[in-house]
């Protein structure tokens, strides 16, 4: 099954589009060809330039012209109708002769009309079997029965009661149509160049063009003419329905803006061209007038069955404005319409269509990273949602094709048991090892699943909605890193702006010091109180020195919003969760080391002098917390200078008092 896509035009679907198969089955679906071919897909998804809409002045000079050539060719076949015709009066009655006066007669009296009639059909079998009665070879007359059980079948009469039917609605023959409206001017121009000849003919033409009751004659023609060259209104987008024969023919049209793609994908089913997508944003899906399952017969008169959809590709690379489209409609008849509500995701994966072996048309892939914001406007087809990314609706009209996350989490899931399956089992101390290694890091996941990261291990897309902060309201700043990457100096720098940040008084258990204020340097609880709000989940982080415990709060994160500051932390990512499940809206911005050249550079400044590999196990622990835990980050602060980083993270947190930012849709609920 093959296909195209009706962007401005056409595309089509067949193939792909499930997520399944064995280990070799994704790289063999790398080459085979996709369900849909983008034609005209807007911006970087590809576009082609169409020609001019012809006017309507040499639409109807071009018309004129076929109807004179079409009645020449029809008075040419007047020879072979009657032919026909008699026939048809030997197979009625055989002992009449050709020559017979009586035949002869009957044969006159046909209208003469007859010969602009449509040819029909029982005529022709009428006429088929004469010519075989009359071979004298087995071979032409097996010919001729292999024609006759083809014109026999209904599928074919069908379509020949169709082609019958839209020939006769759509090529009528028009009335003579004027050449100018200029005719007076010209006549004009005329007895000027020939005003000086001396020939006699010269003359005689001179004084015809001179005649008033000529001019005025011309004059009459050019005012008629000049109203019958306007421009023709174009129809109205619309659709007929006609039953012929018991196939019901549906002719719309629909008219395509040179900025609005048609939006549509089709795919070939044997010999016919069924749609069968419609995309969102484009000029099909906003008249309303295409449905899935119908079968495009003809598009501005050129015939669509039996083209594959390449074919389909070039003949409506070309067309553009109005274009007419008789179709037969879907079985399953036009689905009332539904009005689906704008989804909002963040993409927690980053995507790309064109190394996407299932994606149903690679040019209608909507590529993304992870943290994009996605605006998903479709969810029909559960598979394959339609989706624009954030930014770019006003330049691509047309909606891209997203995985839907039933769908991407199965595959994910697929990939993963196919990973493991192609592990190479090598015997010896070295597989033993690496085998040994990758049981750690899952256990390692399995200790903070509970209070780590979410249940869902695959993940895909989280919904979102737009929250401006109150003025009176601060959201948390969190930073989050691995030790030595200077989010403790860039939070201090911070907090000596004391009228606008503020730390969270933590909780601990150990007794009060000599000039220590409660509230003010700790909250000094007793164990069991500290226990109690550890199991209710309000503790952020807490840890055990020297047999005391120590924590922050919720309750300490409030208290500090409660007074119009911004509270300030520095977290690890195993207090995200807490975080995020509470009613404090953090802003999380992850603060990541720079190269390890430029790191011992920035640790050399504090008089710090790592080892190579205390560098790189630095990198490679913020590796590991980006890849578990950066769909949660709302910004990413490389810190290659102090000076610099501190300057970004004040720009981000001034930016949360002018702009609305996107969080989980679950914060507002």
């Amino acid at each position: 099954m093959t296909t195209s896509h009706l962007n401005g035009h056409v595309a089509g679907e067949g193939g792909g589009g499930g997520g399944g198969g064995g280990g070799g089955g994704e790289e063999e679906l790398r080459g085979q060809q996709h369900r849909e071919m983008a034609v005209d897909c807007p911006g970087e998804l590809g576009s082609r330039t169409l020609p001019v809409r012809r006017s309507a002045q040499l639409e109807r000079i071009r018309q004129h012209q076929e109807d004179l050539r079409r009645r020449r060719e029809e008075e040419d076949r007047q020879l072979d109708l009657n032919a026909s015709l008699r026939l048809r009066k030997l197979s009625q009655n055989p002992h009449i002769g050709i020559d017979n006066p009586t035949f002869q007669q009957d044969t006159a009296l046909q209208p003469a009309t007859a010969s602009h009639t449509l040819l029909e059909f029982e005529e022709l079998l009428l006429s088929l079997k004469q010519v075989q009665g009359c071979l004298s070879d087995q071979q032409s007359q097996s010919d001729v029965d292999l024609v006759l059980s083809l014109l026999n079948k209904s599928d074919f009469q069908s379509a020949l009661k169709i082609h019958n039917a839209v020939a006769t609605s759509m090529h009528r023959p028009s009335p003579p149509y004027p050449h100018t409206h200029q005719a007076l001017q010209l006549a004009m121009e005329v007895r000027t160049l020939i005003h000086t000849s001396q020939n006699k003919e010269g003359l005689e033409l001179h004084n015809l063009l001179s005649d008033i009751q000529l001019q005025a004659l011309l004059l009459a023609h050019d005012s008629v003419a000049e109203r019958e060259m306007q421009p023709e209104t174009l129809p109205p987008q619309g659709e007929t329905v006609t039953q012929w024969g018991g196939e019901t023919v549906k002719i719309i049209r629909i008219e395509k803006a040179r900025d609005i793609p048609l939006g549509a994908t089709v795919r070939n089913e044997m010999d016919s061209v069924v749609i069968s997508r419609i995309v969102r944003g484009g000029a099909a899906e906003r008249s309303g007038l295409l449905s899935e399952g119908d079968e495009i017969l003809e598009i501005n008169g050129t015939e669509i069955r039996g083209k594959d959809v390449n074919q389909v590709f070039d003949i409506l690379a070309d067309m553009h404005g109005t274009l007419t489209f008789v179709l037969i409609p879907s079985s399953q008849g036009r689905p009332p319409p539904v009005k689906e509500s704008v989804v909002h995701v963040k993409a927690h994966f980053d995507y790309d269509p064109s190394d996407d072996p299932y994606v149903p048309c690679r040019e209608l892939g909507l590529s993304f990273q992870k943290g994009d914001i996605l605006h998903i406007i479709s969810q029909a087809d559960p598979n394959w949602w339609q989706a624009y990314r954030d930014g770019d609706e006003d330049n691509q009209p047309l909606a891209g094709l997203v995985p839907g996350k039933s769908f991407q989490q199965q595959r994910e899931a697929m990939k993963q048991t196919i990973e493991e399956d192609k592990e190479p089992e090598k015997s010896g101390k070295l597989w033993c090892a690496k085998k040994n290694k990758r049981k750690r890091k899952k256990l390692l996941y399995n200790a903070h699943k509970n209070d780590d990261m979410d249940s869902e291990e695959i993940l895909t897309y989280e919904e979102m909605a737009l929250y401006h902060q109150p003025a009176n309201r601060k959201r948390p700043i969190a930073l989050i890193g691995p030790a030595s990457c200077g989010q403790a100096a860039l939070k201090q720098r911070l907090l000596n702006q004391p009228e606008r940040f503020a730390g969270a008084v933590p909780h601990t258990t150990r007794s009060r010091r000599e000039g220590e204020l409660s509230g003010r340097d700790y909250h000094f609880v007793s164990r069991q109180t500290f226990e109690a709000e550890l199991a209710a989940g309000k503790l952020i982080e807490f840890g055990e020195f020297e047999k005391n415990l120590y924590g922050t709060s919720t309750d300490s994160v409030r208290q500090v919003i409660n007074t119009g500051k911004i509270c300030l932390l520095c977290l690890h990512t195993q207090s995200l969760k807490v975080l995020r499940s509470s009613d404090l809206k953090p802003y999380i911005i992850f603060i990541a080391p720079p190269s390890q050249e430029r790191l011992r550079a920035l640790l050399a400044k504090d008089n710090k002098n790592p080892k190579p590999e205390e560098l790189r196990d630095i990198i490679e622990k913020a590796r590991e917390m980006e890849q578990s835990c950066g769909h949660h980050f709302d910004a990413v602060i490389v810190n290659t200078d102090q000076d610099k980083a501190y300057n970004e993270l004040l720009r981000l947190i001034n930016k949360l008092d002018t702009e609305p930012q996107w969080v989980p849709s679950s914060w507002l609920r």
